[in-house]
């Protein structure tokens, strides 16, 4: 029985190479030999102050990049979550049976509340929303990032509870880690690549070249360099981008010898740095170029629309039967 999986994507802000290395090359890899049910999430999007026009200005983009980067309509259900209401009516029968304290030790909600005036009763229950993500299509298996992994454990102890309150439904999904692909900041390595820190600490997929090699000549590096000396944060961070691009280019050989050079004490991270830019743009290049065909052919609606009618079946059968379960009028 093919597995399926499901995971999905805020559509705040633009899609940065820790996304695409970290997230996206490995849901475009799990439609090889899954079904995949990928989302863009604007429902959680709106946990946070956003412009409405902006946002569904956002969802569009953030479609252009997922399918530019390899996520193929054709094997992939991929729409927007708000277009399947499901989601939030199955969201509010699982807050039913999550206990608050599970959710106050949710280490993002911690993350993100900290130090704010207002915290909203979405940003608190957000885990609960990912749940029902999830399990609507009652998904075995979640494409996440190591941080991600306790989201799936609540989704897991979601659907038992459900299970042993309503009847057997839910299956428990299993989290589905990538290998180890952690992009960090150019600016600070010490942090994940991330939007919310700043426009310095992250590198988009679709920036324009002259921004993305000033990011990269100005990256984080060490004051200096001896034989034998333990490589630095930002050093082994603009490996670790050098190793990713030379993985899909096929050809590692350019990090082997600047590690050679590093081990020796003789590289000079001048040229690490125009390697890790030319053998990234390498990458980027074609997913770009993709981009602006994809959009200049304006068919991205109806790849969302056609995507969005195909979750509906799923969601509408599964909620007909948990409603059934629960006592709740079916429709």
């Amino acid at each position: 029985m093919v597995q399926r999986v499901f995971s999905g994507i805020q559509p705040t802000g633009t899609l940065h190479i820790g996304n695409y290395f970290g997230a996206i090359r490995n849901w475009a890899s799990l439609q090889e030999d899954h079904d995949c049910v990928y989302c863009i999430v604007d429902y959680h999007a709106i946990t946070t102050e956003i412009d409405p026009k902006v946002l569904r200005a956002a969802s569009r983009s953030m479609a252009l990049d997922l399918i530019a980067c390899g996520i193929d309509p054709q094997r992939t259900i991929l729409f927007t979550q708000s277009a399947v209401p499901e989601h939030t009516e199955l969201a509010w029968i699982f807050g039913c049976v999550t206990g608050y304290s599970d959710l106050a030790r949710m280490t993002q909600f911690k993350n993100k509340s900290a130090g704010k005036k207002f915290v909203s009763a979405g940003l608190f229950i957000y885990p609960v929303l990912q749940a029902a993500d999830i399990l609507l299509y009652r998904a075995t298996g979640v494409p996440v990032g190591e941080d991600q992994v306790q989201h799936v454990e609540l989704s897991r102890r979601i659907a038992r509870r459900f299970n042993a309150r309503f009847g057997e439904f839910f299956p428990e999904p299993e989290p589905i880690v990538g290998k180890g692909a952690r992009v960090m900041s150019l600016a600070d390595p010490a942090i994940k690549m991330s939007k919310t820190a700043g426009e310095a600490h992250y590198i988009g997929v679709m920036e324009d070249e002259r921004s993305i090699h000033s990011k990269i000549r100005s990256a984080v590096t060490d004051t200096g360099l001896k034989p034998g000396a333990t490589m630095s944060l930002g050093v082994a961070n603009l490996f670790e981008v050098l190793d990713l691009s030379g993985g899909l280019l096929g050809d590692r050989s350019a990090a082997a010898e600047l590690r050679t050079e590093f081990e020796s004490g003789k590289l000079m991270y001048s040229r690490l740095k125009d390697t890790v830019f030319e053998n990234l743009m390498e990458v980027l290049r074609p997913i770009r170029q993709r981009r602006r065909e994809l959009e200049a052919s304006g068919i991205v609606e109806d790849i969302l629309r056609e995507g969005a009618n195909k979750a509906r079946v799923i969601a509408r059968e599964n909620m007909t039967k948990v409603r059934e379960m629960a006592g709740l009028v079916i429709r």
